[in-house]
């Protein structure tokens, strides 16, 4: 592409990222705990109020990491497996996946819900030339969709900053289709019309002294696939950010108030000392103060502490984070004993949120897969099977008795993959079999085979005396 062309290609769609940034920093900010109560200037209304109040407290709530993990663990601590019809396919698949794909997962999960979308970008490995793949931020990413309703992704710019061994910071844009990838730089403090040029970082097949700007990755796809947060694309910060700063606010006013309230302030009127030193002095060895007649006086400057209020709006603002925000409460005293119905209640927002989640991230796991079957030629279904398991407290008894009456109802198997205390159902069938065969053969070494013989004689079994078969 001619470098003119590029220059105005990526103008083009550079704006895309600049509100897509702007809300993953401010999203990976609250995640760290570097809430915006960390840089807010104090102003005091007057100079009495600044004297009384010394205190400046800045701790900033949690809420939002906890929110976020919470989400990552009961959506992604058990990975969703794939079928894909072909038993020796799904092996394929997951050995391509890796034991890194619960990590993987969890990681795509967090990133979009910061930035709204995240990213996987897969290539071929140069020196095993075995599948990998990565994830990548939402704000690396600039997609090029086509008109239509589809949208259908016809390229990628994947742009970040890196630094140089001349000690220089540069912006790199690799623009990647279905074919190459060519690849862009320029210095961090020029413009995209003067310092833009080649970045030639690829090497050239049958020349190692060679190097270029162009890289043909030869995956017949753009090796780019999105991971949305929801239909919207957006991150889940937007919804509770006012909360979470006003429980800031409150939260450390009140810290501020309750530390500024131990100091006591003295007002002095007619005060017939010298200095303020010498008063301190008198007050702690005579316990007296001397001031003018009929003019003089002490008192002292208090502050009034709302506590009442303070702590009702901080439990206010507290559920309406967990509400806003989809998510449950680990206050224990929302859980009790409760059963098995009381459970799927407290987890009814943020299985909603989930599942608006996995709606979403479906989709690329189907592309995921699909694009592990091209690499590799490998036969497969028309269909995919996703199976997703979600991580939730569940009241183990319930599950357990349930399991035990529904024996002889529904199959061992589908018992067995709902037994709350069996984790791998393939794996527990194989040990039944293996116990029951066990115990076959020690009754077998019990009672010889005469006893069995005789023992089903005397029960009618077999011929009667006369030779003929029992009716």
């Amino acid at each position: 592409m001619d470098i003119q062309n590029v220059k105005k290609f990526i103008k083009d769609h550079a704006s895309y990222l600049a509100p897509v940034i702007a809300s993953a920093e401010t999203a990976r900010r609250y995640y760290e705990c570097r809430n915006d109560i960390l840089y807010d200037k104090r102003e005091h209304e007057d100079e009495t109020t600044a004297a009384l109040r010394n205190a400046d407290n800045r701790v900033p709530a949690s809420f939002f990491p906890l929110l976020v993990d919470q989400k990552a663990a009961y959506t992604f601590s058990y990975p969703p497996l794939f079928d894909v019809g072909s038993e020796q396919t799904n092996k394929k698949i997951s050995a391509a996946l890796g034991d890194k794909f619960v990590k993987i997962c969890k990681k795509l999960c967090k990133n979009a819900s910061l930035a709204g979308v995240a990213w996987i970008h897969y290539w071929r490995d140069a020196e095993t030339g075995e599948f990998r793949y990565g994830v990548l931020r939402g704000e690396q990413v600039i997609p090029v969709v086509s008109d239509d309703l589809d949208e259908r992704l016809l390229g990628v710019i994947r742009t970040y900053r890196k630094v140089e061994d001349d000690g220089k910071s540069y912006i790199v844009y690799e623009i990647w289709n279905d074919a190459e990838c060519e690849a862009y730089v320029r210095e961090e403090s020029a413009e995209i019309d003067v310092g833009l040029t080649a970045y030639n970082v690829f090497g050239v097949i049958g020349d190692s002294t060679r190097r270029t700007n162009v890289y043909t990755h030869d995956l017949g796809r753009v090796p780019f696939i999105p991971f949305a947060n929801n239909e919207d694309k957006t991150g889940d910060l937007r919804r509770i950010k006012g909360l979470i700063d006003t429980y800031d606010k409150t939260f450390n006013g009140f810290a501020n108030d309750l530390e500024d309230i131990q100091e006591v302030i003295m007002v002095l009127t007619g005060y017939s000392g010298t200095d303020l030193g010498g008063f301190l002095e008198n007050l702690k060895k005579y316990k007296t103060i001397k001031i003018d007649d009929g003019e003089g006086g002490v008192s002292t400057l208090n502050i009034d502490i709302p506590v009442e209020a303070r702590e009702k709006m901080l439990d206010v603002t507290r559920k309406a984070i967990f509400m806003q925000g989809q998510g449950v409460d680990p206050d224990p005293q929302n859980f009790g004993n409760a059963s098995g119905v009381a459970l799927k209640f407290l987890y009814s927002l943020l299985e909603l949120k989930a599942g608006d989640l996995e709606t979403e991230f479906r989709d690329g796991f189907g592309q995921l897969v699909d694009a592990i079957c091209d690499f590799y030629n490998l036969q497969r279904g028309e269909t995919l099977v996703q199976t997703w398991t979600r991580n939730a407290i569940q009241s183990d008894t319930e599950l357990a008795d349930i399991a035990s009456k529904s024996n002889g109802i529904v199959s061992q198997r589908t018992i067995l993959v709902n037994h709350p205390f069996v984790e791998d159902a393939e794996a527990e069938l194989k040990q039944l079999e293996k116990e029951q065969e066990a115990q076959a053969e020690k009754n077998a070494a019990m009672y010889p085979p005469e006893f069995t013989q005789n023992h089903a004689h005397a029960h009618g079994d077999g011929d009667d005396e006369d030779g003929n078969e029992d009716e």
